[in-house]
């Protein structure tokens, strides 16, 4: 089944790191591994890290080198198998038994016209190439993770009314979590793992030009190291890749690219912007 999401050329995990650089992602050697592993084994990747270092940017770009659609299930408190995987549409099935009402024919009101299909049931019936982003897994709750082992275990899904629906084409799967708790080991077992950290200042700034090929070295070189300044500082909410390359970009535009003055692009708490203007954390960049 792996082989038939996998695209021809990603045939080593060299090759998906530079698929994943002509897709804009820049993936060191060891994430260059694991997306290979989960392309070639078509195995499930859970991806954990800070918020903004790239986790979600990930499956977009898998998506855009393999040629698949992305379909997101975006993970929150309270998910449940209705919003992530299918619903009834009641309202057409009163309409339908109205109709019977009137003399119309009486029909099964549980049938494949009636049912609304959700992002995970979307990605098991798909016929083309698609990568499934769960994003955000460790918001959702115990039971929903539980939920998730038999998608994962045998990408089926079991819908009391129709039955058991298999996937005929395996699609490719990633999961993010930020860690806001620990996912239990019967999820972990059934996925390829793989932290990814804030890049290195050099890789930073690597990224920032394959975002924005307009902006000068200097510009990049400051934004980074200023991030990597603010990343060492005691925050609620450090800056991530994304942030830097909107700082990046903001600077650009900027007839004199001050940080401190611009920090609200990187920053997005008061207390925050207050406590490194107060150090001077940012003093010689």
């Amino acid at each position: 089944m792996a082989d038939e999401t996998k695209h021809p050329d990603l045939t080593s995990p060299d090759a998906v790191r530079a698929a994943l650089a002509g897709a804009g992602y820049l993936a060191d050697e060891e994430l260059g591994v694991a997306a290979y592993l989960a392309l070639e084994l078509g195995e499930p990747l859970l991806v954990e890290g800070e918020p903004g270092v790239g986790k979600t940017a990930l499956a977009k770009a898998l998506a855009k080198l393999t040629d698949a659609r992305l379909i997101r299930l975006q993970c929150h408190e309270g998910i449940d198998v209705h919003s992530a995987l299918y619903d009834w549409d009641y309202p057409r099935q009163l309409l339908a038994v109205r109709a019977a009402e009137t003399g119309a024919s009486t029909r099964d009101l549980f049938r494949d016209e009636f049912l609304l299909r959700r992002p995970l049931l979307e990605a098991i019936e798909s016929e083309g190439p698609v990568v499934l982003l769960i994003d955000e897994i460790d918001r959702a709750d115990d039971e929903f993770e539980a939920f998730l082992l038999e998608l994962l275990s045998d990408f089926q899904v079991t819908i009391p009314e129709l039955g058991t629906v298999r996937a005929e084409r395996r699609p490719v799967v990633v999961l993010t979590s930020n860690r806001t708790r620990e996912l239990h080991d019967a999820l972990k077992r059934r996925c390829l793992y793989h932290w990814i950290g804030h890049p290195s200042r050099k890789r930073e700034a690597e990224i920032v030009r394959a975002h924005l090929p307009g902006v000068g070295d200097d510009i990049a070189a400051r934004v980074c190291e200023a991030v990597a300044r603010l990343r060492a500082e005691e925050l609620y909410k450090a800056p991530g890749v994304g942030e830097t390359i909107a700082w990046a970009r903001a600077l650009s535009v900027l007839d004199e690219p001050a940080l401190e003055p611009t920090l609200g692009v990187a920053l997005k708490v008061r207390e925050d912007i207050e406590r490194v203007v107060d150090s001077g954390v940012l003093e010689g960049v």
